[in-house]
């Protein structure tokens, strides 16, 4: 079976649908692209609501546009469908002005240079055909990667399957495995945060610029989540020393999970000791 067969089924007209294979250039935003396909829609439609010139003017074409992220070599999962509303032109301060440019900023998208007069902006409307589907349908992309974009009609674009599971965001990784940057941590994938949400631990917060760190525990109810939601929110988490830092620069990890019942005296000598082994009150951001 191919795309252009489940397309038809819904009566989607294939020979005005354009098929997009999102694989970002900017590591930082390739890594967490599924994440917002899963959880920040719209963050996501704004990345492909502009285009350069030769895509822009293909999609002025379109009615339809089928959305998928690059997965493994030659595959794609499925993102979701979208009706093409038509489009608007946006000049450089207006497009700067709005909240999801500035938000995939963070995550390295150049977006619209100063030199550009304008861009045109797509009103791309998500439709609910096969979004039970959605990051559980797997294409085959057919020939070179590079070619990103197609049209549905003219292309082969074999399912290779369809899985239980969304692959947009993977299963929590073990405790060990688990590194985020600052940026990562404001996105959290809302299936993370299901586990995260009731670790307690020993954490590490490494400024990346000098490979200086910052040991911290959580106490009482404060949990993992909660404590990292504040350095989410403020960067610093209220710490003095990391106030004067760019938590840009900033990757957090665990050193080590406690039980949830760990009584605070015994996360403080945990934490004690952890600042020893490390040398961070000495050589770090404890103060």
């Amino acid at each position: 079976m191919q795309l252009k067969d489940l397309l038809q089924l819904q009566n989607i007209c294939v020979e005005k649908t354009m098929v997009m294979r999102h694989r970002p250039k900017e590591a930082a935003l390739r890594r967490i692209l599924p994440w917002l396909a899963s959880d920040r829609k719209n963050i996501y439609n704004a990345y492909q609501q502009a285009q350069g010139p030769k895509v822009e003017k293909a999609l002025q074409g379109a009615s339809f546009l089928a959305s998928f992220i690059g997965h493994t070599a030659g595959k794609a999962i499925f993102v979701g469908l979208y009706k093409v509303n038509g489009y608007q032109s946006l000049s450089y301060s207006a497009y700067w002005e709005l909240a999801e440019n500035i938000e995939l900023a963070k995550y390295g998208v150049k977006g619209m240079t100063p030199d550009a007069k304008a861009t045109l902006w797509f009103d791309l409307e998500l439709l609910p055909n096969y979004s039970q589907w959605s990051g559980k349908l797997v294409v085959n992309w057919p020939g070179r990667e590079l070619s990103w974009w197609r049209w549905a009609k003219r292309n082969e674009f074999r399912i290779e399957a369809i899985h239980a599971e969304s692959f947009l965001v993977e299963k929590v990784p073990n405790w060990r495995d688990l590194h985020l940057t600052w940026q990562e941590l404001m996105l959290i994938p809302e299936r993370w945060k299901i586990a995260i949400q009731h670790w307690r631990a020993i954490y590490l917060i490494i400024d990346k610029s000098d490979g200086k760190g910052y040991v911290g525990g959580t106490y009482g109810t404060d949990h993992l989540l909660g404590r990292w939601r504040d350095y989410a929110k403020t960067g610093d988490g209220g710490n003095v020393e990391l106030k004067k830092r760019d938590p840009q620069n900033f990757e957090f990890c665990i050193l080590e999970r406690i039980t949830e019942d760990t009584d605070d005296k015994e996360v403080q000598i945990l934490e004690a000791n952890w600042k020893r082994r490390l040398q961070t009150v000495k050589f770090g951001l404890n103060c």
